[in-house]
Parts: C-alpha cells; structure tokens; sequence
C-alpha cells in the first residue's frame, strides 16, 4: 500500500468506521470544489496545447509514473512532442523548475528526476499545474501536447483526455480519506476517458466503470543494470547461489518483491515507505551479497549504493488498442 498506510484500510473495521465522519466531510469538500469547476465558478485554465491527465483516485502506487512514460514513448513514436508537468512530491522546489537529466531527487522528486531520465521528454515541477505547464511550453515552444503526472484531481488545470490508472488492490476498504485510501469515491472512474487497470479489473468493479473503456496492463523488465553503470547487465540466472536482499520505497513493495521471486530468486526483502529517503545504511550489505532495487529508488540510491547494487527497470506492457484510441481523443481536442 501506499505511503504508511494504515493497515485498517483495508478493511471497514472498527478504525475505519470511526473515522467515517471525516471521510464524509472530506468527501463533501471534494465533491463541491469539483463541481465549483464543473459550474465555472472556478475557472480551469486552459493550455494552447492538449493535456493529457494521468491519475488514480487512490492513495499510493498503482502505475501512473509506469504508465507517463509509456504514453510518452508512444506519442514520441507517432511524431508527436511530449512534455510532462509533475508536482514533484518529495523535492524543495518553490515555484517552477525544469528538471534536469540527472537531477538531485531532494530538490525534484524522485519520479520527476525518474522521467526526466527515462522519457527523452522536458519535465517540469511546479504546484501549480497550470503554471508549470505555461512555464513548459515558454520553454520549449515545439511541445504540442501534455502530459500532467499524478494531476487528476487538480482541476485548475483544464485537461482533454483523463487517463485513470487503477490498481484495485490499492482501492482496500473503497471509503475515502482518511477512513480509507480514496481521494475521490469509486463512482469517479465512470468520468474518465480511459481506465487502464494494473493486472485487471474484477467483474464488479468492470461493471461499475461502464461504459468508460478499459485496457490491462502488466510491468514487466529485462535484465538488471548495475546502479553505478546502467549500461553493466546481468540475469537472474547470475545471480543464483548469492546471498540477495531486495529493497522497495514504493506504494505496493511486495509486488516488486514477488517478481523478483518469480524469476526463481530467494530474496530477502526490505521494504520502505512510499518516496523514502534513503541513507547509506538503508542500503548496506554484507560482502559478497548483492542488493536488488527499483528504478524510482535507484535515482535517490545511486550515489552511495554498494558497488554490487542492481536496478530492475520496468515498463508498462498495455492490450492492444490503448494507445490508438488515447491519441484518437488527443487529435480530436480542442485547444485555445
């Protein structure tokens, strides 16, 4: 789960239900500054360019950052000129700031500095959405279309198309902060223009989104690339017989841990909380053993992992269809 969640948000126990009057008053304000937007008595900016949403209505990993660079990397190849406005949780940054390749993740946020290496595209953190976005494109005059990472319910920023990434597993008791994970109730998924669910939806939850499209999509990498040099690969098959510790500060740890397990490694795991801030001790190792993480951890790790430290990058991996009918809705938006 997310950030320390709380494990009662899993289940609507005794914890979850005394915090239900809160939930509500939450669920209230939420629901009236959305519809103040929706009413235009708050006006939602709008970008000379199309802008892509990508977000979740829950607390924590569900894919969207997998899922950011995905559509980059497809509107790349379609001749399209991507950028990517972030909050830049975790980072210092007042204000505006492009983020540079290579950038220090205390001051950008890890899954900023994340995407500006792995994307191709200009990557900008900022607050205020909008402004960001402005800040973006005075910047880089060729990007024509946005993507705003983790902007769902940032509703300042007008978008074009909303992409839903839902992991149903991190939707656990489906009652709102703080009885539960939600930022918004489930009956939000029905607005969007396009759910992508991480390894599926259950027949339930399908019939509740309808008739809003839906794609699966799955995470999947290839070899490890040693942290000091990514370009130094090895296979689960070399690391076989070592001693091997797998280390996660993400929203859903185990799943990071289960893959590796189902390459046939024996791992010790070390999970942290979502966006930690390692030190060199979180990530020391005895002599001779080899210590596996993410490629959102490895951005932060790098400068003091141990020199036999492995990053597994993945990608996200969608059913055929997703990308033709997203940049269907991109070419077919209206613009300032």
């Amino acid at each position: 789960m997310p950030r320390s969640a709380p494990g009662f948000w899993q289940h609507r126990g005794a914890a979850a239900w005394s915090l239900l009057p809160l939930s509500l008053l939450f669920g209230f304000l939420a629901g009236a500054r959305r519809r103040l937007f929706a009413l235009g008595l708050k006006k939602a900016e709008r970008l000379p360019v199309p802008v892509v949403v990508v977000g979740n209505i829950a607390v924590g990993g569900s894919g969207k950052t997998p899922i950011a660079l995905w559509l980059a990397a497809e509107l790349r190849a379609r001749g399209r000129r991507p950028g990517i406005v972030s909050r830049g949780y975790g980072g210092t940054v007042e204000g505006v700031a492009e983020v540079p390749v290579g950038g220090d993740p205390s001051r950008y946020g890890d899954e900023p500095v994340l995407m500006a290496a792995a994307s191709g595209c200009p990557v900008f953190v900022g607050r205020d959405r909008p402004v960001a976005g402005r800040a973006l494109l005075a910047a880089h005059p060729d990007v024509d279309v946005l993507i705003a990472d983790d902007g769902l319910q940032h509703y300042r920023l007008a978008r074009d198309v909303e992409i839903v990434v839902v992991d149903e597993a991190t939707l656990g008791n489906r009652l709102r902060l703080p009885a539960g994970p939600l930022r918004e109730g489930v009956g939000r998924l029905a607005e969007a223009t396009v759910i992508l669910a991480h390894g599926g939806l259950s027949a339930d939850l399908a019939d509740a989104v309808k008739p809003v499209p839906v794609f699966d999509f799955h995470l999947a990498g290839g070899a490890f690339e040693r942290v000091g040099n990514r370009a130094e690969h090895c296979l689960p098959a070399d690391l076989k017989g070592r001693r091997v510790h797998a280390m996660a500060g993400i929203g859903r740890p185990e799943r990071f841990f289960a893959q590796l397990e189902a390459m046939g490694l024996t791992i010790e795991r070390r999970p942290f909380a979502d966006h930690h801030a390692f030190t060199a001790a979180d990530v020391a190792v005895p002599d001779g053993d080899v210590l596996l993480m993410t490629e959102k951890d490895a951005v932060k790790c790098a400068p003091f992992a141990p020199a036999d430290s492995w990053v597994w990058p993945v990608r996200a991996q969608l059913a055929p269809g997703a990308a033709e009918l997203i940049v269907e809705k991109i070419d077919g938006s209206p613009t300032a």
